[in-house]
């Protein structure tokens, strides 16, 4: 099989890596932090690489590109440690507005493309335990439209949003499969309430909170498209973490080349060098899983998600592992906030945490090899 990346991913990663190099520095980084995490001057930038557009169809005014460009475009924006809502406003959104009636797709794709809208994914509740079928909001037939009520948590830059895509349920009981519609609100709706809070990573999320908000429908019975878009998400990240864990593993490696303990590098210690070797196998383990999730994604749904929950699974123990280790390589100045190191294990973490963790994809793993479990799958 032929794992090399055409000319044009190619030349697409070497757009984004020299934006991050020339305009994304550590500093201006650590500031956008310090301040709150808004980045919505840091996503307009992206727009102006065309790289919002990168999911959307031509017909919309997007580029049409497929899971490897975002693979591609997710690893440098995570080697540059980018803490703008790339993956949930430039992808997800358009899985979930792909099934949308054509009208709702004409009023909101071309403005993720152009970024004059961030539109992101507002679908966690509380007691769901990234369980995608437990949606307790409810929405309400009114008239010749819809009404929400409920509360979504954790929203990825929910205070900075234009528009949130919010499941809810028509019918059936909160853990039922059927049932589940996708919405579109817009921000400022009436009855629609967003606090926003700065994440532990240098970003924001926000809590909302729908009381019989107007929504307009974008499909019914729609658990599988969320669970498309949702996979979406998770390729973003397991490419972002890999991008992370290659710059926090460089930066450590310097670090240990010119580090002395008694009078020599500490790179030159046997047993920093068998943990460093052991680190770059996890690094190298959850590269190649991000590959598998990326090639997946255009797989029928079962095998899709079975594989994304496997690169999931894989990328939380990878990124927990090369965190952890390469912080205590580093000592005291590891953790510190103006260290760049620091950061990046911030991220780690929060990545780990994106989209279910180890613990919960661990369990998709085991629900989907039921009938092929052991050494004779």
């Amino acid at each position: 099989m032929d794992f090399d990346f055409s000319d044009d991913q190619e030349s697409l990663r070497d757009a984004v890596r020299r934006w991050v190099d020339k305009g994304f520095s550590f500093e201006r980084r650590h500031g956008i932090a310090k301040s709150c995490g808004r980045t919505r001057e840091v996503y307009a930038e992206l727009a102006e690489l065309g790289l919002t557009g990168l999911a959307v169809p031509e017909a919309n005014g997007g580029m049409g590109f497929g899971a490897i460009e975002a693979m591609v475009v997710c690893e440098e924006l995570g080697r540059g440690l980018v803490n703008a809502p790339y993956a949930q406003g430039a992808l997800v959104a358009p899985v979930l507005l792909s099934a949308a009636p054509a009208e709702v797709q004409a009023t909101w794709l071309p403005k993720i493309a152009d970024a004059s809208a961030l539109v992101v994914l507002a679908h966690q509740e509380r007691a769901a335990r990234y369980r995608l079928n437990h949606v307790t909001t409810k929405a309400t037939k009114s008239g010749s439209g819809w009404t929400l009520s409920g509360a979504k948590s954790v929203v990825p830059a929910g205070d900075e949003a234009d528009a949130f895509v919010v499941p809810a349920r028509t019918a059936g009981a909160d853990g039922d499969a059927q049932g589940i519609a996708l919405f579109i609100v817009a921000k400022g709706t009436a009855g629609l309430a967003v606090r926003g809070y700065p994440t532990q990573d240098g970003a924001r999320a926000a809590e909302l909170t729908l009381k019989d908000t107007p929504a307009t429908l974008i499909a019914t019975d729609a658990l599988p498209v969320l669970e498309h878009a949702v996979d979406a998400g998770i390729a973003a990240v397991c490419a972002e973490g890999v991008g992370v864990m290659d710059k926090l593993v460089a930066v450590t490696a310097e670090y240990m080349n010119t580090r002395k303990q008694f009078g020599v590098a500490i790179s030159t210690f046997q047993a920093l060098r068998h943990r460093m070797a052991d680190v770059k196998m996890q690094l190298e383990l959850g590269r190649s899983m991000s590959y598998y999730a990326s090639l997946k994604m255009a797989e029928p749904a079962a095998a899709r998600r079975r594989a994304l929950a496997q690169a999931k699974y894989q990328l939380c123990n990878s990124v927990r592992y090369v965190g952890q280790q390469c912080i205590q390589l580093h000592g005291g100045i590891g953790v510190t906030d103006e260290y760049i190191g620091s950061h990046y294990f911030k991220r780690l973490t929060m990545i780990e945490m994106a989209f279910g963790d180890s613990l919960h994809q661990l369990g998709e793993v085991s629900a989907r090899m039921q009938d092929t479990a052991g050494v004779f799958a």
